[in-house]
């Protein structure tokens, strides 16, 4: 699955999205995951994301996708609900592996699910499951997209193409075999998707003073870096060889001859963080065992420059349209019914 296009979400969607209430603080944004809204004394966090470019532990991965959206704000995801699809009525064993999951990723995030739908649809060729999640900032500041500062350092944990590894690993096994990856690579693979909630550096992040932050979704780093860009409106230098990258992500970039930097990676946190909050924010992310990169730096300017072996490349278009997991599921057709 991959997202309309920049332009077609201007012309077809965002023009109806419009809000006149005025607890509405801030409703759809391009480039911004939550929308906030006041309730009360206090300003609610919500986000619904859907998950169908996996089959193995979907339910799982939908909680937190949806939940590390929430976090990437500042604030801890409190509540879910969720929907679930499968392709058949007979598919109960299907419907109940996915709500087990569902059930274990809330436990595992702390999260109450308070309501869903459930159902069947034989135009599905394989389960879909959307995931609203929901969480309260009490007296925490929003940290949002475009809040990158010129000056500010850009900081990524953990590393690069954690999930879309992971979904490789367990949704295209014979293929990665065929292309020459071993069972071994596979299980270590399949070992970074237990990396993929971002929840307890986002929080981390949000009170350090973290000036924007965005978790690493459909399009890579490098979309997730446009979008941080755009919505600021500054630019970024980012040194290619400073992206961490486990080794077994890097044998299947090779393999699959995908780019690492547009691969889906939930797990991987951007954050643009002040320079007199650097080293405190990477001491307090390490005492807690999150690895962090220090990849770059926010400059005067629009879009994102990767320097690689001192050549440099500038990235200004954002395409959110392109995703290198739906692409892989159009070239490997025959793992679809693994």
């Amino acid at each position: 699955m991959s997202k309309f296009s920049l332009d077609v979400l201007n012309r077809c969607v965002y023009p109806y999205l419009k809000s006149q209430d005025p607890d509405v603080i801030m409703g759809a944004t391009f480039g911004e995951d939550v929308a906030l809204t006041k309730i009360g004394g206090d300003v609610l966090a919500s986000h619904v994301d859907p998950i169908v470019g996996a089959v193995k532990g979907i339910g799982w991965l939908a909680v937190h996708v949806a939940c590390n959206d929430i976090a990437t704000t500042g604030a801890p995801p409190r509540w879910i609900q969720t929907l679930v699809l499968v392709p058949h009525e007979k598919d109960e064993d299907l419907l109940e592996e996915i709500m087990r999951d569902i059930d274990r990723a809330a436990t595992e995030t702390g999260v109450s699910i308070i309501g869903g739908h459930s159902g069947y649809s034989a135009n599905l060729t394989r389960p879909l499951v959307a995931v609203t999640a929901l969480g309260t900032f009490g007296k925490r500041k929003p940290v949002l997209t475009k809040g990158a500062q010129v000056g500010d350092h850009v900081l990524i944990t953990k590393g690069i193409p954690l999930e879309g590894t992971g979904i490789l690993a367990s949704d295209f096994s014979q293929t990665a075999l065929k292309l020459g990856l071993t069972e071994a690579d596979l299980d270590d693979a399949k070992k970074l998707m237990k990396s993929v909630s971002v929840i307890p550096e986002a929080v981390i992040l949000g009170e350090q003073g973290a000036s924007a932050m965005h978790d690493v979704t459909r399009g890579g780093l490098l979309e997730t870096l446009l979008e941080i860009s755009s919505r600021s409106g500054v630019g970024m230098d980012i040194a290619y060889e400073l992206i961490p990258m486990p080794k077994v992500a890097v044998r299947f970039a090779e393999a699959f001859k995908y780019d690492p930097l547009k691969m889906i990676s939930s797990g991987t946190l951007a954050a643009a963080v002040p320079t007199d909050r650097l080293d405190s924010t990477i001491h307090a992310l390490r005492e807690k065992d999150i690895p962090c990169a220090d990849i770059g730096e926010v400059i005067d300017g629009e879009g994102v420059r990767i320097i690689k072996s001192g050549e440099t490349t500038h990235y200004q278009e954002i395409r959110c349209e392109e995703d290198e997991l739906a692409r892989m599921w159009t070239l490997y057709p025959t793992d679809k019914s693994e």
